[in-house]
Parts: structure tokens; C-alpha cells; sequence
């Protein structure tokens, strides 16, 4: 019982290769993310617009509050970007992508 305790306390999950902190997210995983926010704030402005235009008639959900309308479109262009529905991000992912250098690796030399 006491070897099992002092390998635990000696640290055996970590020389197993885990740990408890968390791991810095990659230039890849980075400008993705960057991406998929563009895209979301593209699609907002999009919304916006074309709310903007008065075609002469009610909006489709009647006389809804304005700030729920915004909130919808808000939510919508978040989960469209997060799901990749339109495609926006990953296009801007992947021009980004040849204009990003790639970073040496920790420990490699010049």
C-alpha cells in the first residue's frame, strides 16, 4: 500500500505523460478560432443589413422587439460560424493560413 502512495505522490500520472495544466492551443487551433469569430461577426453585419431594408411590409415575426430580433440574429450567426454552415471561416482560415509563417518548435535551434 505504501509504494502505491509514494508513486502517486512521486508524480507516476505525469511520468505517464499527463498533466494538469492546460495545453497552449497551436497557431492552427489559434487562427481558427479567429476565423470562425470573423465569420460570426460578418454574418451579424449581414443580418443587420438586410434587416435594415424595409420591403414595404410587417417583418415575418410580426412586431417583435427589436432587441430579441438582434439577440436571434446574434445567436444564429454564432452557432453558423461555429458549425461551418456557410464556409466563411474556413476560407479565411486558409488564406490566413499561407500568409502565417510557420514557428520553429521549442528546442528547435536557428
Amino acid at each position: 500500500m505504501t509504494a502505491i502512495l509514494s508513486s502517486a505522490a512521486a508524480g507516476a500520472p505525469a511520468a505517464a505523460g499527463f498533466s494538469l495544466s492546460p495545453k497552449a492551443p497551436s497557431e492552427k487551433e489559434k487562427l481558427s478560432a479567429v476565423a470562425k469569430q470573423f465569420e460570426a461577426i460578418f454574418l451579424r453585419q449581414m443580418l443587420a443589413t438586410a434587416r435594415s431594408t424595409d420591403f414595404g411590409g410587417d417583418d415575418v415575426f410580426g412586431k417583435m422587439d427589436q432587441t430579441f430580433v438582434q439577440m436571434r440574429d446574434e445567436r444564429f450567426a454564432e452557432i453558423a460560424s461555429q458549425t461551418g454552415a456557410l464556409g466563411f471561416a474556413k476560407q479565411i482560415e486558409h488564406h490566413l493560413a499561407a500568409l502565417v509563417s510557420p514557428q520553429p518548435a521549442v528546442g528547435e535551434g536557428k
